[in-house]
């Protein structure tokens, strides 16, 4: 099981879970009753990005993933050309991941 801590971007924590490897961090959240915004769940609208601390590195977003946080302003040209990432807690599309295991994770939400 990975610890997963969902804080504001203010730092206040907003929930604390445990979640089995692989387990979808949307899903998470959702179950969880984290205030996390989303729309489409699929990773096209880029609502619920996050940051993450304590994944393994480098980190390897798919295509479509870096696409859509380019879109949404999350990140820039050079990181979305980059298939690999060494940034400590980059935006990601909770959609999108899978939780892993080893180090627990903290997740911030963004305010809105």
């Amino acid at each position: 099981m990975t610890r997963i801590r969902f804080v504001s971007d203010g730092g206040m924590l907003l929930n604390e879970s445990e979640a089995m490897v692989g387990d979808n961090l949307l899903d998470v959240a959702r179950l969880a009753d984290v205030p996390l915004h989303w729309r489409c769940g699929q990773g096209t609208c880029g609502t619920c990005k996050v940051r993450v601390a304590g994944m393994a590195m480098p980190q390897r977003p798919g295509r479509k993933e870096r696409n859509v946080l380019l879109r949404a302003g999350a990140i820039d040209a050079a990181l979305a050309a980059q298939d690999e990432w060494n940034e400590p807690a980059p935006w990601r599309l909770a959609c999108h991941l899978a939780v892993e295991e080893g180090q627990d994770w903290t997740v911030s939400c963004p305010d809105y």
